[in-house]
């Protein structure tokens, strides 16, 4: 997989998470609360080394996925809570 759709693809899964849980968390959805808990750690362990020495190019990269990922996250709760 090419590095940059790679980068895109792990910050968008990081970030969908992370809204899907924040939804749950207010609607008290306990699956969603649980299954997300552990894959935001799972998906921020293989994040966390890359981006950290990223040059900007590789930073607005994943800030676009993360982007992607919190508007996904929003409209996947919807079709469930």
């Amino acid at each position: 997989m090419n590095p940059d759709l790679k980068l895109f693809v792990t910050a968008l899964l990081q970030v969908y998470m992370v809204a899907i849980s924040t939804i749950s968390l207010a609607h008290s959805f306990y699956p969603g609360v649980i299954l997300t808990g552990f894959l935001i750690s799972f998906f921020w362990t293989l994040n966390v080394s890359r981006i950290a020495v990223s040059k900007m190019k590789e930073r607005i990269i994943y800030s676009i996925g993360a982007m992607t990922g919190s508007v996904l996250g929003l409209l996947t709760t919807k079709l469930f809570i």
